[in-house]
């Protein structure tokens, strides 16, 4: 879901445009980026106090181009290609929004093991989501 943030009183000016991520129960979970806590002087675990609104003028955008490094491993894997192919647009977009915040290689690669085993239909907890093959298939995804 598009939101505007603010992360205590932070930024002044504009808030942040950022998304809340679905549980699957209703629930949503806001997920601060790196960017969003040293701006907002806050680390992992503190409490903070938000302030989060709709973002009413969001307009979709554009889809992020497939990275090379997400793409190649994805079209090796049969499974996960086919599953890839599957998924309904706007999932494809929240994963390539995702993929493209990813700076480190390290990051990058991790991604990718955890993607193509959500994709592939093997149990693991990916975008704030658990994905697995409890009988409902490999595009499943649950909270």
């Amino acid at each position: 879901m598009p939101v505007l943030v603010r992360i205590n009183g932070a930024p002044h000016l504009q808030p942040w445009r950022t998304n809340m991520m679905p549980l699957g129960d209703g629930a949503f979970r806001l997920y601060l980026q790196t960017a969003v806590r040293r701006a907002s002087g806050t680390k992992v675990g503190d409490r903070v106090r938000a302030e989060v609104r709709f973002d009413a003028k969001y307009r979709g955008g554009p889809q992020h181009p497939m990275p090379a490094w997400f793409r190649q491993p994805l079209r090796a894997n049969r499974k996960a290609w086919a599953a890839w192919q599957a998924l309904i647009p706007s999932r494809k977009k929240e994963i390539l929004r995702y993929l493209a915040q990813l700076k480190s290689p390290d990051a990058r690669k991790r991604n990718v093991v955890r993607a193509l085993k959500a994709l592939a239909g093997q149990p693991v907890r990916y975008m704030a989501r658990s994905w697995g093959n409890r009988g409902e298939g490999a595009l499943a995804a649950h909270s």
